[in-house]
């Protein structure tokens, strides 16, 4: 079984920045397409930004072009978002996410039914 865990969250002011991290289990880290997407409560969860492995680039949510890096440390199995610039608006719980890649190009991997493996989640406050 995949297993993600996520790390990294806290608080900050408005204007600062974070670095999340995703650790997986399992050799076949390199082979898989990670993703980003957070959750505020009482909405529904939305894409943030996603690495491929077939095609090794990157998407990005147009809220977050910019100020958001995706990254990945294959020999460590670990998926990092770089977050700057944070806005209030970026307050939510942030999950990492896992799935086999394809023959799809980046963009594809932005919708939460591509992915099979999800982490529990670490709360971001961006705070005023």
């Amino acid at each position: 079984q995949v297993q993600l865990v996520e790390s990294g969250g806290g608080l900050v002011q408005a204007g600062g920045s974070l670095r999340l991290s995703c650790a997986a289990s399992g050799r076949t880290f390199s082979r898989f397409v990670m993703g980003w997407f957070r959750q505020v409560s009482g909405k529904e969860r939305e894409f943030v930004a996603t690495i491929t492995w077939s095609a090794g680039t990157t998407y990005y949510a147009d809220s977050v072009k910019g100020r958001f890096t995706i990254s990945r440390d294959n020999a460590k199995n670990t998926v990092y978002l770089q977050m700057n610039s944070l806005k209030p608006e970026d307050t939510a719980v942030y999950y990492c996410a896992a799935t086999r890649d394809g023959i799809q190009s980046a963009s594809y991997y932005a919708a939460i039914p591509r992915y099979n493996y999800w982490g529990q989640g670490t709360q971001v406050t961006v705070a005023s």
